[in-house]
């Protein structure tokens, strides 16, 4: 590499993908960032240094190969570098929309590092991505061999979509069940369109078919199969059901009219978006003040719909200060830019009011050190407020639910519900039943969406390696 190509991040700044305006953008759901022209793809992708530690590839949960795929973006190899993310990575154009690279690949930038803007690496993924399946691309799957071997994926999000992925490249036949009506699972139901547009997820259901991935929606197990038909139908499971039971802090006056939980109301917005419904009546939110508590990710995508929804005030709700937000610090930016109101240091009590919500009451918080690793916060005596709101959504976080099929089978379960796996014995994301296999938040609780794809990514190759062996054992 020449001295001038190395040093080109001095005279070109880092450049995100244009965004859309604040004062279009929350006038409806659509993603508020546009494409990469091809140039500029192309000049940002090589602003990379080919660093000889790529700390970018350790701090991605896949470990992508990074520096290889934007050396080939910067040199207009558009198709190979599609080719090479998706050795690593099943889903690359949703991990380039909703990982919080900022934590993440980018945070962990050689340039970061030097004050010089990481580079954009999310950005050009799902640039990347998106262009090479526009322009026809598809995995090449012409020296795949079909092994005889059929597993059934239950739960169509990200774990069970890298698990099918991962199999039929390995000449497995995989079918996929779901109880939704699309596939995406929370990708789907759970991520705001204007984070992660619809059509993203109907793409990549269009390139896993054509790879010849079967997908059986609106079906329940347990309610519209028995779980013991899939073990006597298929020759291995894999288990992707993800976490969807909302944590609501036994907050007094939880059950007043006008408090929600997160995810119903975000569902509530998708399906009006995607099938072109009303709003259910429940979840409108105009011209009311809206309160949300929580300073996730989730709570981020309910402020910033409840703004879209026609809020006349939207406020967050945390107990810590900004730099400990579990969040993106992108999304917060958002947020913010949008009309959010922040209040930190504040923890609820309890929510007020007869039947209807009339607000929050709230406690001032100290950060204390208490030897865990993180701060915890205190409340201070004395500095209880209420804060007026006519709608509270609750963003807490999700737990592990198992059904009852589950434990029917031998599953086994930690106390907090989420799925045990691996250990002696045991190959990668194997249950203690040798035909089920599980990876996700149903193992991991509430988490990113790469780890998810990783589980099911790393659970895809097991249960190949195990259907193989059994194979050359026959």
């Amino acid at each position: 590499m020449s001295d001038e190509s190395l040093f080109r991040f001095v005279d070109i700044p880092r450049q995100m993908p244009r965004r859309v305006p604040v004062k279009v953008r929350v006038t409806g759901h659509d993603e508020i960032y546009g494409d990469f022209l091809p140039d500029d793809a192309g000049e940002q992708a090589g602003r990379c240094i080919d660093c000889g530690n790529p700390y970018c590839e350790h701090a991605c949960p896949l470990h992508n190969y990074i520096p290889d795929w934007l050396k080939l973006v910067q040199d207009g190899h558009l198709t190979a570098a599609a080719e090479l993310m998706h050795q690593t990575n099943p889903l690359p154009e949703v991990c380039g929309r909703v990982c919080p690279q900022d934590r993440l690949c980018e945070g962990a930038c050689t340039l970061e590092q030097g004050d010089f803007g990481a580079v954009t690496i999310g950005g050009i993924e799902r640039w990347v991505t998106d262009q090479a399946i526009r322009q026809g691309w598809r995995p090449d799957l012409s020296r795949v061999r079909s092994i005889g071997r059929r597993v059934a994926v239950i739960g169509a999000g990200p774990a069970g979509l890298a698990c099918a992925d991962v199999l039929v490249r390995n000449g497995v036949e995989a079918h996929v069940f779901d109880r939704h009506e699309e596939i995406g699972g929370l990708l789907t139901f759970g991520i705001p369109p204007f984070k992660l547009d619809k059509h993203v997820i109907r793409q990549r259901r269009r390139v896993l078919e054509d790879m010849g991935v079967h997908f059986h929606l609106n079906t329940e197990i347990g309610i519209h199969r028995r779980f013991d038909d899939l073990l006597n139908d298929f020759d291995a499971v894999f288990l992707g059901t993800g976490a969807y039971r909302a944590i609501d802090g036994e907050l007094p006056g939880r059950d007043l009219h006008g408090v929600h939980a997160a995810l119903p109301f975000l569902i509530a917005n998708v399906r009006r978006i995607l099938h072109h419904q009303p709003l259910d009546p429940r979840f409108d939110v105009a011209g009311k003040r809206v309160v949300v508590l929580g300073g996730g990710d989730t709570g981020m995508d309910c402020v910033r719909t409840a703004i879209r929804l026609g809020a006349s005030e939207v406020s967050c709700v945390y107990r810590r200060d900004e730099a400990n937000m579990p969040g993106s610090r992108r999304e917060v930016q958002n947020a913010r830019e949008e009309g959010v109101n922040f209040l930190f240091h504040r923890q609820p009590l309890r929510i007020v009011g007869d039947t209807q919500v009339e607000g929050v009451d709230l406690v001032e918080t100290k950060l204390v050190d208490d030897g865990s690793g993180r701060a915890r916060p205190q409340n201070v005596l004395g500095s209880e407020k209420v804060l007026a709101a006519d709608v509270v959504i609750i963003a807490f976080g999700f737990q592990v639910d198992p059904a009852e099929w589950m434990n029917q089978a031998g599953i086994e379960h930690l106390a907090s519900g989420r799925t045990i796996t691996g250990g002696e014995g045991r190959l990668p994301h194997q249950t203690a039943h040798p035909r089920v296999f599980a990876g996700g938040d149903m193992v991991r609780g509430a988490d990113l969406v790469v780890r998810a794809v990783l589980d099911g990514r790393e659970a895809g190759h097991a249960m190949a390696r195990m259907l193989r062996a059994e194979l050359q054992a026959a």
